[in-house]
Order: structure tokens, then sequence, then C-alpha cells
């Protein structure tokens, strides 16, 4: 009974201090403090992302461009989900409301439509994507009491107002998966099979579908951030760290490491790189199957390499 006791009490322990731990939170004298750093920890603390090494050309002897996706409903992916509501201070964000507050304020903009990078999406075609508003029946009557006269005029006169239009808006807990595309090289100067994540993508349903077909449609690639261009961004926000949540790590530590997991769905062929369910349709296990074999292809280049 009392081993019991003892297993409660360190499990209320742990659950409180994964709700309110903080930078300081075991020095603070006062509530107010918890969460300031002092001067020492900050200049310890102003770093910049661990900067990319040079990769010579002629050191490449493998290099493979994937597609991947990143199931938000996997439990080892929730620190890209959570918390869906900026409610717990500053420090803590959704991956999605980091990149969506960077491209809104103008900090971030290589944004594209595509993962080749070729279009760049502009911040009034984002807005659409995220927030859409139309007249709803009532709007519309009031619209036709008023015939010969525009949408414009009338809520400039004030007849049409909030309750003639319904809203939908795109938030962080409507992104369901992550897609993100990247290379497989194997340098030869270093001897290594290494990985480069070269964009990130959220998947959700847009405001317009959301809207008119509901948050259960299949979920589109809203945009395409390309990745090097985010890092000093996601190098600030932290993710939350379920094994100690007193050290948080930063968003760009954990896609750089691969601290997810992914599903392979397509890899650069000669076909037009074409996706797995193109060519293997309507057979989900077959399509888990290829995306298995896909990544040993990829993992066994290194192993190989040391074969006599």
């Amino acid at each position: 009974m009392n081993s019991r006791k003892i297993l409660l009490a360190a499990l209320f322990m742990l659950g409180a201090g994964s709700a309110f731990a903080q930078s300081n939170v075991l020095n603070a004298k006062t509530p107010d403090e918890i969460g300031k750093k002092t001067e020492a920890e900050m200049a310890a603390d102003n770093d910049n992302p661990l900067p990319y090494g040079y990769v010579g050309d002629r050191d490449i002897m493998f290099f493979k461009r994937v597609w991947e996706v990143i199931d938000l409903d996997e439990r080892i992916n929730f620190p890209l989900y959570f918390p869906v509501e900026d409610n717990l201070g500053e420090n803590r964000k959704s991956l999605f409301n980091v990149l969506t507050t960077a491209i809104k304020d103008g900090e971030l903009t290589e944004v594209y439509s595509d993962s080749y990078f070729r279009d760049k999406i502009t911040p009034e075609n984002i807005e659409q994507l995220f927030s859409h508003k139309e007249l709803n029946s009532y709007g519309i009557e009031t619209m036709n009491q008023y015939m010969g006269s525009s949408e414009d005029e009338l809520k400039a006169k004030g007849i049409l107002t909030a309750e003639h239009y319904d809203t939908s808006e795109v938030n962080a807990g409507d992104v369901t998966k992550y897609m993100i595309e990247g290379y497989w090289y194997f340098d030869k100067r270093q001897g290594e099979l290494k990985y480069r994540m070269m964009g990130i993508c959220p998947m959700a349903v847009d405001a317009l579908t959301k809207m008119r077909i509901g948050a259960d449609a299949e979920p589109i690639q809203l945009f395409w951030v390309y990745f090097p261009a985010a890092r000093d961004i996601l190098h600030r926000e932290d993710a939350f760290n379920p094994r100690n949540s007193a050290m948080p790590i930063t968003f760009d530590h954990l896609l750089n490491s691969r601290r997810f997991s992914s599903n392979i769905i397509k890899v650069e062929n000669e076909y037009g790189d074409r996706l797995i369910e193109d060519y293997l349709k309507d057979n989900s296990q077959m399509q888990l199957l290829e995306a298995e074999r896909l990544k040993e292809v990829i993992r066994n280049f290194e192993q190989d390499m040391w074969n006599y």
C-alpha cells in the first residue's frame, strides 16, 4: 500500500513538472521571476542553428530525393502538433503557429506552392487559405432587399454586419500531417550516409473547404516552406520535450535530428517522380511495404559500402 502511494505521488509530481516546467522555475523567489532567465543564461543561450557543413559535389557518391509524410496522430509526433492554442505562454507554440506567425509578420518569405520551390505564394494568397468569409442565407436575403446596392456599400452603411456572414479559419488543430522533402546522400569524404531536409509543408483542410464540406474533408498541401531559410526562426522556438520538460529542444533541432516518425510516399524516379500510390493503387498494405523497401534501399547503400 505504501509503495502504491509513493508511485502515485511520483506520477503526480512528474505530471505537475510537465505542465508547469519553465526556465528558472526552481530558482524563482516570486512567481513573476518564473520564465525569466539570468544574464548569464541569456548569454549562454544566444546561439545560432548549427551550420551545415560544406559538401562538394564530387564527394557525393549517392544522392536521392525523398518525400515523406509525418502523421500527427502518432504519439512520437505530438511535439509538432501540440499545443493547438497559444495559451500556455510564449515558450509553447505548435510548429504550425510558429510558421504562420513568421509568414504573417513578413519574417519568413521563402514560401512556395509546390515542393520544387518554383512558384512563390504571396501573403494575400496564404491568407485566403487560412480564412474565408461569405454571406449566409440571412445576408443573401438582406442583399436581395437592396437591389442595385453593392455589398461594400451595404457594409459601409452598417446594413451588412457580422451576423450576415459565415466565417471559417484554419488553426493548428486542423493540421493532421506534415509533408517533408529532403535528400539522402552519402558523403565519401566522411564515409557517412546523411540527410538534409529541404522543405516542410503543413497539410490541412483549407478554410473554404472546411466551411462547405467540413473538417473531415481530405487535407491538402497548404504551403511549402524552404527549410534552410526557416532555420533561424525554428531555432528560436522550443518544442516540448516529453523526457525532460525543463530542457526543451528547438524545432530546428527536432527536425534536423529526425526525432519523428514518417512514411515515404515518393522517391524521385524516371516516371516523373510518381507517388507510390500511383503504381500500387487501392492497396494500403502494399504501399507501406513498398515504402519500407525504399527505405531499406537507402539504408543498405551505406552498409554495402563497408562490405568487402
